[in-house]
């Protein structure tokens, strides 16, 4: 029997292509901070959201952010690209295909965060299947882990941690950052959170029920970096879909 756990020779192409390219672009990764945000949705909000979040932090963030497959050349390019730029925060989204792909093997992961399983049709993978992808990058050790307690497939992906800390979001009792309540409008969103005892609110220009989860994600996400409330909150009204960001 076919043992399953040994990497195939595609497998072990893919890794050693990653290998390559982290060397050939001399290995940036290692002075930036890498958050990666995975999911079958809002990756690329979230991703932009946090990245806005940094900068009104003060620090030096670059964000690639695509609900599409990422290549592993155009992610090392990226990396050394944010390097020169003299970033110190790496914001990326994380697809299932690419971790399928190998393509964040071996890349020291600071923040692992992600934001639901939505089947978008019924090709879609299984919850099962899903979780087998995302255990590529949560299987890196990462510093920080970031979880949805709202999705109903939380209990699937409930056993990731982080090293460092755990985080979730919610409007769940146990969530640790909850959605207290949201309004809807026609040109924008607003929130309350909690963090402990500490509330706060947050609004967005982005509109739909979703935006609420993918601020408390990134919310959830820039309290782990100790960024303050109100810091976050001037983070995420500074984020339009029409800028870009990197």
């Amino acid at each position: 029997m076919k043992n399953s756990s040994k990497p195939s020779l595609k497998e072990k192409t893919q890794r050693a292509r990653a290998k390559f390219l982290s060397n050939y672009y001399g290995n940036p990764i290692r002075d930036l901070k890498l958050i990666c945000i995975t999911g079958t949705s809002g990756k690329a909000t979230v991703a932009n959201f946090v990245h806005e979040i940094l900068k009104a932090a003060g620090k030096h963030s670059s964000v690639l952010a695509s609900d599409s497959e990422i290549k592993t050349s155009v992610l090392h390019k990226f990396f050394a690209d944010a390097w020169k730029a003299g970033s110190n925060y790496v914001v990326v989204t994380a697809p299932a295909d690419s971790l399928k792909n190998n393509v964040f093997y071996g890349l020291p992961v600071h923040v692992a965060a992600l934001t639901d399983f939505l089947p978008a049709s019924l090709d879609s993978p299984s919850p099962e299947e899903f979780a087998a992808s995302e255990t590529t990058l949560f299987k890196m050790s990462p510093d920080i882990v970031i979880l949805n307690e709202d999705d109903n497939n939380f209990p699937a992906f409930s056993k990731f941690s982080g090293k460092e800390t755990t985080l979730t979001y919610g409007t769940t009792r146990s969530a640790s950052l909850r959605i207290d309540s949201a309004k809807l409008y026609k040109k924008g969103t607003e929130a309350n959170f909690s963090l402990g005892s500490s509330r706060f609110s947050v609004a967005s220009f982005l509109t739909g029920e979703p935006i609420v989860s993918y601020m408390a994600c990134a919310a959830a996400l820039a309290t782990a970096l100790k960024i303050s409330p109100d810091v976050i909150a001037d983070g995420l009204a500074n984020y339009t879909p029409d800028e870009k960001n990197n």
